[in-house]
């Protein structure tokens, strides 16, 4: 039996939030990935919360192609985990390929300062 596409990326999605959980000190960075859009969010799963979004949606982000909007992206996301003393995240990339805009979040969060 042959898989639909969003059914493999499901499948890989929950195996990696099985290994991958967020904590006060070091939130799990989320992205979801739209054909024009993408949007990531720093998530404490111990209480349920979000503490900072991001998206390509939001006034200044938009720059370019779409791997550059996903880098900047990242640093807005990693400007707004800074101003709230997040300095480090565990990365889940929602079973989506590291490459590409998803790879293009992870460098600018990086070069913004966030660590993971």
């Amino acid at each position: 039996m042959k898989l639909k596409r969003e059914e493999k990326r499901r499948r890989i999605q929950y195996r990696i939030r099985k290994k991958v959980s967020g904590t006060a000190e070091t939130p799990r960075l989320a992205i979801f990935r739209s054909n024009k859009n993408i949007y990531c969010q720093l998530i404490n799963d111990e209480a349920g919360h979000t503490l900072c979004s991001a998206s390509s949606r939001e006034e200044g982000a938009t720059s370019g192609t779409k791997v550059e909007t996903a880098a900047a992206v990242g640093k807005l996301l990693a400007q707004r985990a800074l101003a709230l003393n997040v300095n480090a995240a565990v990365f889940d990339r929602s079973g989506y390929l590291y490459h590409g805009r998803v790879k293009a979040l992870a460098d600018g969060a990086r070069e913004g300062g966030l660590k993971f």
